[in-house]
């Protein structure tokens, strides 16, 4: 089963994504669990280019927010 996930940041806070070495901002996350127990399978963040454009999507634990100054 699918469901909107707690966001770990604030919507549209600048993070990186490790995974594909990109930044974009914080503006979702998908969680999916077992339907049987509701057992947490995965968390998948979403991402959209700042200033707008096609949104990706990355393993949760694969986003961090950006440091000022980077």
């Amino acid at each position: 089963m699918l469901s909107h996930g707690e966001l770990p940041y604030p919507y549209g806070t600048l993070v990186e994504d490790t995974q594909h070495d990109r930044t974009g901002e914080l503006v979702g996350v998908i969680e999916e669990h077992t339907k049987k127990g509701r057992k947490l399978i995965s968390r998948t963040a979403f991402l959209r280019p700042t200033g707008g454009g096609i949104e990706w999507d990355v393993p949760l634990e694969s986003v961090k927010p950006v440091k000022a100054g980077s």
